[in-house]
């Protein structure tokens, strides 16, 4: 962990609680000798993650929440954590869409981060069942106008979840009768013998739905959702065609990933160390 005194509060942030999963716990004397910043400074970090619930305060320091398999955070909880790592993720992810194409883009907070950088790629046909993500298209048209060449966003109807998706047999009804090119899919959970997993029974279905209905499926997800397993599985790795994450996914990780999957991109560093063949096919 770095010892510069000027890092944002949000990298400070995101360094401690990699730290506290990794050792299992941390102390406030260990956090201020690490960062290089005051006793005060870091009792505040772990205050602002503590109220994201995901570590526990306890005396002198902290230690991680052990989530249930059928917890669900909010989207506002869950908006707060590893903002750079998504938004590093989701400039990468749109740089696999090409103008003129079908996608859908699954509820989740990285997928909202994704939305916003494809405001600007023409002709886009949008599929979503995330309400967040489509008030992002829908700001934009607000705001400029129709403008020529503007993403046509479907919103599928539902049931909304706690991060704002929406699911059940209205939402699985639409999205069956749809087929897109790529689905880019925001995920609770992933891991070699779960594949990817929620907590939510009726999101996994959705999810289903929705990796059926696309031709290829690129997973968004940062590192931390690796080893993440949450009470429903809905799809198998080698059902994914492309993962993008960010630098801090472990090399080992890194490993299985490619032994599963067809091509891995980490968001800031080149695909030739990635171990990916460089080609997604067409329509990405």
């Amino acid at each position: 962990m770095s010892e510069n005194q000027n890092l944002l509060a949000e990298q400070r942030r995101a360094l401690i609680l990699d730290e506290v999963r990794r050792r299992g716990g941390v102390r406030v004397n260990e956090l201020t000798r690490k960062l290089g910043v005051s006793d005060m400074t870091v009792r505040r970090d772990l205050d602002a993650l503590a109220r994201q619930g995901v570590v526990e305060k306890v005396h002198g320091g902290a230690v991680p929440v052990v989530e249930a398999s059928t917890h669900e955070p909010g989207f506002e909880a869950k908006s707060g954590l590893e903002l750079t790592a998504k938004e590093d993720i989701a400039r990468a992810a749109a740089a696999l869409v090409t103008p003129g194409t079908a996608i859908a883009l699954s509820g989740g907070t990285t997928t909202y981060a994704l939305a916003h950088h494809l405001l600007d790629v023409p002709d886009l046909t949008v599929v979503t069942n995330s309400v967040r993500v489509a008030d992002v298209f829908h700001a934009a048209q607000r705001t400029s106008g129709q403008r020529q060449g503007a993403a046509t966003v479907v919103l599928t109807g539902g049931v909304r979840t706690p991060s704002d998706s929406l699911v059940g047999p209205v939402a699985d009804q639409a999205i069956g009768a749809l087929h897109f090119d790529v689905l880019f899919l925001g995920v609770h959970g992933i891991s070699v013998e779960a594949g990817l997993s929620t907590p939510n029974l009726a999101e996994a279905e959705t999810n289903r739905r929705l990796v059926q209905s696309a031709r290829r499926v690129v997973v968004v997800a940062d590192h931390t959702k690796w080893g993440t397993v949450g009470l429903s599985s809905f799809a198998a790795l080698d059902r994914i065609d492309t993962l993008v994450t960010d630098g801090g996914l472990p090399a080992e990780a890194r490993a299985e990933v490619s032994e599963h999957l067809r091509r891995l991109v980490v968001a800031g560093e080149p695909e030739s160390e990635n171990g990916a063949d460089g080609s997604d096919g067409p329509g990405a």
